[in-house]
């Protein structure tokens, strides 16, 4: 039986979510998901404490429990051993704080290095957090701020200021398992969908979940978190990705004329290791605001209007 018509696979690729999701015959399903990239910091303890963060953040997007975790990693064939020693540490440590059992691995050689991790964890099948459940009427959360392209772009150019730097650094290196765990304890099935914010931005996410949904998303700029600092870097520390993001995606996208450059810039920036994007029911607003204070509300669902998202002052 090939995978795509095994009836045992819940979630797929078909839907651009975060992990897929399959059901055994008794008991929760399992959920997989890979991900893995290059350094975006100097310091490879910390390096490792991010991928292993951004690696677990898509099981916790989809409403999951992550168990265990298998290393990823390609390094240069002279690369101190204290380099890779650090590194690895960092992610470990990163699953021992998550209650993620690490079981093993597979390095490779390679010019340039790379690391994060294979991921299985379990989930209810019949309260699967997917992107294709947001409902006309939801309202729109997102977790942790926005520009951590931005200012580890500037990084790469000692542009960053040490204060900016420290708190993207700490917002990456942050497990989204705790929010999650509390939007799922507070308000249950009023968290209709889900994504985790990385690579193709804010709207590029919020396009796939639209598409997927049926619905059209309506984002509020003025209200999205940016970390401060940012929106003064942003038009001079763009990542490429942001600029593929902004190509692949303006198709499906409505920006009000007011929106300036660089907000812009922000809503397509590329996040590693970003929070959590929920579509939760309206009423249950006041929950939401009390499991997870750090939330901001951003949005609202409405029905199909044409593009996937708009996104106003």
């Amino acid at each position: 039986m090939s995978a795509d018509r095994d009836d045992r696979v819940l979630i797929d690729f078909r839907t651009s979510d975060d992990a897929g999701v399959y059901r055994w015959a008794a008991g929760p399903a399992i959920v997989q998901t890979v991900d893995f990239f290059t350094p975006i910091v100097d310091d490879p303890y910390v390096y490792g404490q991010i991928a292993a963060a951004n690696s677990l953040s898509d099981i916790y997007a989809m409403g999951g429990r992550p168990l265990t975790a298998l290393a990823i990693a390609a390094f240069p064939a002279n690369l101190e051993y204290e380099v890779v020693r650090a590194i690895f540490a960092g992610g470990h440590d990163k699953l021992r704080e998550a209650g993620v059992a690490l079981l093993g691995g597979h390095t490779v050689q390679d010019r340039e290095i790379k690391f994060g991790y294979a991921v299985t964890g379990e989930v209810d099948a019949a309260s699967v957090w997917s992107n294709a459940h947001a409902r006309p009427g939801d309202e729109l959360w997102l977790s942790k701020p926005l520009g951590t392209g931005i200012v580890t772009t500037a990084l790469k150019h000692q542009r960053a200021p040490q204060a900016a730097a420290d708190a993207v650094v700490r917002s990456m290196a942050a497990l989204n398992g705790p929010a999650a765990q509390a939007l799922r304890a507070a308000v249950g099935e009023a968290v209709h969908a889900a994504t985790d914010i990385t690579g193709f931005g804010l709207v590029g996410h919020a396009s796939e979940m639209a598409q997927a949904s049926g619905v059209t998303f309506h984002l509020e700029a003025g209200r999205v978190p940016v970390f401060e600092g940012v929106l003064e870097l942003a038009l001079d520390n763009t990542p490429g990705g942001g600029w593929s993001n902004e190509e692949y995606f303006k198709a499906g996208t409505e920006l009000k004329a007011e929106l300036a450059g660089p907000l812009v810039r922000v809503l397509y920036d590329p996040q590693t290791s970003g929070g959590l994007l929920v579509a939760v029911a309206a009423e249950a607003a006041g929950a939401v605001e009390r499991a997870v204070p750090e939330a901001v509300r951003i949005g609202r669902v409405m029905a199909r209007e044409g593009k996937f998202v708009v996104v106003g002052e």
